[in-house]
């Protein structure tokens, strides 16, 4: 296990140093990530740049402004990631045999997610954004516990299947499919049902608005906008994160559809490597018979 602390430095410089408007923040948080940990730079602004956002109109904003206030969480956050994510590694070596090289990145970000399953140095990777983990609430050691295991589950999914999940992503099947895939195994990993996206009452309004939500998805399946499903900044009918339910259950369905003899974790592998049409096919069939 890696654990890279790219959030000290920058920590302690917004404690101590830095002007309090959102564009003297930006331009310490430029200057120390390009100077520090350029790859880490690169990819954040790399990543707004493919989907053809300007990451310094999104920067300032939505993130900087509301950052210096966050300190105490996020300094909160960084101290359980220290202890969590190498737990949920062995969770995740006890339950599904897996013993990967998995890089952990603790770092102030601007936006990108309060998880990232990628690449760093190499490596597979999950870089964590303390900005975000504060802003959605998620600094506490159960939601963090999801989160890590949330994010950990992509990079099984990508060791079991053997290839880049990103193409998949690019369909909203796809999409669909490897978000609930990563739903499924943050429960797995945990040992119990874990939402970490939930809130009070969250599980009921999805449930309420299943048919809708699958309907609507539907409705998109064939090249539409699906990010309202699963943006930390969007939500549909009010409930943010609606994607991630409608993929659990997606997952589940496709259990139920293997044979009862298999383990759930033999079953899990089976649907780790599914076919492309195949997942295509069975997300039309199983958001009809929901929204019906």
């Amino acid at each position: 296990m890696t654990f890279i602390d790219a959030a000290e430095g920058f920590l302690e410089l917004l404690r101590e140093k830095v002007p309090r408007d959102p564009e003297g923040i930006l331009e310490l948080w430029e200057r120390f990530h390009r100077e520090r940990f350029p790859e880490l730079y690169r990819k954040q602004v790399g990543d707004y740049a493919a989907s053809g956002a300007d990451w310094r109109e999104i920067a300032l904003s939505r993130v900087f402004p509301g950052l210096i206030p966050r300190v105490p969480s996020m300094e909160d956050a960084r101290r359980e990631l220290r202890v969590i994510w190498p737990r949920v590694l062995r969770r995740a070596a006890e339950v599904l045999d897996f013993r990967g090289e998995v890089v952990a990145v603790v770092h102030v970000g601007i936006g990108c997610g309060a998880g990232w399953a990628t690449d760093y140095g190499g490596s597979p990777a999950v870089l964590f954004g303390l900005e975000m983990i504060a802003e959605l609430g998620w600094d506490g050691p159960e939601r963090l516990e999801g989160l890590c295991a949330h994010e950990l589950g992509h990079l099984i999914h990508r060791a079991w299947r053997g290839e880049p999940l990103e193409p998949l992503e690019e369909k909203p099947a796809g999409l669909l499919y490897t978000e609930g895939f990563a739903q499924r195994l943050e429960g797995t990993i945990l040992g119990r049902e874990s939402f970490h996206q939930a809130d009070a009452g969250w599980h009921d309004r999805c449930e309420a608005l299943f048919p809708e939500i699958a309907q609507e998805f539907l409705a998109r399946l064939d090249g539409g906008d699906v990010r309202k499903f699963f943006g930390s900044w969007l939500d549909f009918r009010g409930v943010k994160y609606t994607g991630y339910y409608l993929g659990y259950r997606f997952i589940r369905h496709l259990e139920e559809r293997h044979p009862s003899e298999l383990t759930p974790a033999e079953k899990l592998r089976r649907i780790a490597s599914l076919p492309m049409p195949e997942i295509e096919a069975g997300a039309r069939r199983f958001l009809s018979c929901v929204a019906a």
